[in-house]
């Protein structure tokens, strides 16, 4: 059998293309993609997913659930790609929990603070399915066996205007991707295989139709090749047969340095990610070979709360996001002064940051804040940050100006500032929403202080590949569906716009996750 393949460079020019690209190149694209006609199935499935990550299991265990027999493909080593370090917090717009503690919100807040935050530019049709499931799918990952911290009033995040934020119990996806994966493997008929990567989409005899998979059992993922070359490495070639249809949940791409660059070209081919190595394009270029419609390919997010003194996704963002930025400040070192509203959306803040680092690379601005800012639950993450020194604890400003050379009298005076105004009742100059109605100061100048350096780090992929509101893969040469084929989580693009709200990703991966296995 002589088959044709797509080299990794014109994967990339294709993905680049974005739309125009994809159309022109989908009659050529599509001929790389194997069809059924040529290729031996080893094995048949109703349902195959393409990662093991929130979307992923949860798709999975929908379908496995209605009796569907379930193949899930995880290339890398172990389940949960991305999913399995996540903070573990879950948007979910008028929960019980607000409603407990007389917190108000709605579905309608949910989607105007998201439209905020993505610049207007999100397909809203996605987050009203996700404000309108959002519990339902909560209580599907209790179902599941996912552990949550229930009974307590909702975590807080950055550009939210209200608490609506639940947190795993041990504030990590693992607490809902390790029993969501155990969940799948006892149901009859299912299969969840490591080191299996996907290679490519095998296609109806027409070639209209995904009626399949081309994967390799035996990978081993090389982070020092290209990530996605059909030479990164080795591995034994079979075929799997979906009767009903492919679920692709693959994730999204802030760990490969080419195509990431090639999309945003600010972005620093060396520049450290939150990402776990395996988060590459590959995927999803394949998606796109065969005409999937690409959606905000170049909108790359990055996390404002992560820091250059740790590798990774790191414990910066819970001390951060639970704490320092909740009460405390963010000040650029060179002056002493704010510069930004601690709480705004992540875009807002990485720009911030941006804007002191592009002008000064080592000028990282640095999180200030006192221990009763910390949330009672990051306990651990506070002791962790201490040890490593990602954090650092200071008996007075004095000495904490002197570590990072902060003018000290600037300094000063912008938390006295900063006090006066809170405990004045007035409208804090960056709009900061956390500081209504505080009882006493929010820095409390007896001390100890707490710090942490920042540095945006590219963290979520808003672009991907384009889907309705049944999570079927669109076509761009013909604007319907692509028979056979569905997606969910960070290779979808749209739902976002141009940057996502904390704790969305998971209400996103899950909700979405869950339609494509009731509809696939």
């Amino acid at each position: 059998m002589k088959q044709e393949t797509v080299s990794r460079r014109d994967a990339l020019k294709l993905g680049a293309l974005g739309l125009a690209g994809a159309m022109m190149a989908a009659t050529n694209a599509m001929a790389a993609a194997p069809k059924e006609t040529e290729v031996k199935f080893d094995e048949e499935y109703d349902v195959i997913v393409i990662g093991s990550g929130f979307a992923g299991l949860a798709a999975a265990s929908k379908a496995a659930e209605r009796g569907l027999k379930v193949l899930i493909l995880e290339k890398m080593g172990r389940v949960g790609g991305n999913s399995v370090i996540n903070g573990g917090a879950f948007a979910v717009p008028n929960n019980r929990d607000q409603q407990q503690f007389g917190i108000k919100d709605s579905a309608d807040l949910f989607i105007k603070d998201a439209l905020k935050a993505g610049l207007g530019i999100n397909h809203v049709e996605m987050l009203e399915v996700i404000g309108k499931r959002a519990q339902e799918t909560f209580d599907f990952a209790v179902k599941c066996g996912a552990k949550f911290q229930t009974g307590k009033k909702p975590t807080w995040f950055g550009g939210h205007s209200v608490a609506r934020t639940i947190v795993t119990e041990n504030m990590s996806g693992s607490a809902i991707i390790q029993p969501m994966a155990a969940f799948v493997e006892k149901l009859p008929g299912c299969k969840l295989m490591t080191r299996t990567k996907f290679d490519d989409f095998v296609m109806s005899a027409d070639g209209e139709s995904v009626v399949g998979v081309a994967a390799r059992e035996n990978y081993r993922f090389n982070k020092k090749l290209l990530s996605d070359d059909m030479e990164n490495t080795g591995g034994t070639k079979k075929f799997f047969k979906a009767r009903k249809g492919v679920i692709l949940a693959s994730g999204g791409f802030s760990m490969d340095k080419v195509y990431r660059k090639l999309q945003d070209p600010r972005i620093a081919e060396d520049q450290d990610a939150t990402n776990h190595d395996g988060a590459t394009a590959g995927a999803m270029l394949k998606a796109f070979q065969i005409g999937a419609l690409p959606v905000h390919i170049d909108w790359i997010q990055q996390g404002p709360w992560a820091s250059p003194d740790e590798r990774g996704f790191g414990v910066a963002p819970l001390l951060t996001q639970q704490g320092l930025f909740v009460l405390g400040v963010a000040v650029d070192v060179r002056n002493g002064k704010r510069f930004m509203n601690e709480m705004a959306d992540r875009k807002t803040r990485a720009d911030a940051e941006y804007v002191i680092l592009r002008e000064d690379p080592k000028a990282n601005p640095v999180a200030i804040g006192t221990e009763k800012t910390f949330a009672p639950q990051i306990a651990h993450a506070v002791e962790k940050g201490l040890q490593t020194g990602v954090m650092k604890k200071f008996d007075t400003l004095d000495a904490l100006a002197a570590n990072y050379k902060i003018p000290a009298a600037a300094l000063k005076e912008t938390i006295k500032v900063y006090n006066e105004t809170a405990m004045a009742g007035k409208e804090d100059e960056f709009k900061k929403q956390t500081l209504k109605n505080l009882k006493e100061a929010p820095i409390d100048m007896k001390g100890p202080f707490y710090a942490i350096r920042l540095q945006p780090k590219p963290h979520h992929t808003m672009g991907g590949v384009k889907i309705n509101t049944k999570a079927q893969v669109i076509s761009g040469n013909t604007g319907k569906p692509i028979p056979g084929l569905f997606a969910a989580g960070e290779v979808t693009g749209g739902t976002h716009g141009a940057s996502r709200l904390g704790s969305c990703a998971i209400a996103d991966c899950l909700v979405f996750g869950m339609v494509a296995g009731e509809n696939v």
